[in-house]
């Protein structure tokens, strides 16, 4: 069971924080590693989201939001190193702590159709 001690969920954490505070000044290098990664795929990443959610331009996604999905993405589609469903439940949980009211059955939807989009619940 994930607690706010589970380390896997510290490192998410600071990594969509990491993220967070990227978006505000891009032309900055992000400081922690994943997150280096995370930016280094951002076109694939990005198209994955547009894809799976065309009626929100990447620009009015709440950029918190949006930074939780970016890493929720990259681990679903090019980390690969965790099952989908603690991939959509960790970014559940973030959006819970971090964003509003609606940004987990936002997130929740989204990560939903790029599973499907990917075909990676078979």
């Amino acid at each position: 069971m994930k607690t706010s001690r589970d380390v896997r969920h510290k490192r998410r954490k600071h990594v969509v924080q990491d993220l967070f505070a990227w978006g505000f000044s891009p032309q900055q290098e992000p400081k922690l590693q994943q997150s280096k990664e995370v930016v280094a795929n951002l076109s694939v990443i990005d198209k994955e989201i547009v894809q799976a959610a065309p009626e929100w331009p990447l620009t009015q996604i709440n950029r918190i939001d949006l930074s939780i999905l970016r890493l929720a993405v990259f681990e679903l589609i090019i980390k690969k190193d965790a099952p989908f469903k603690v991939v959509v439940d960790e970014a559940v949980e973030l959006a819970k702590e971090f964003g509003s009211e609606s940004s987990s059955a936002f997130i929740n939807g989204v990560l939903g159709k790029v599973i499907e989009n990917n075909k990676l619940n078979k």
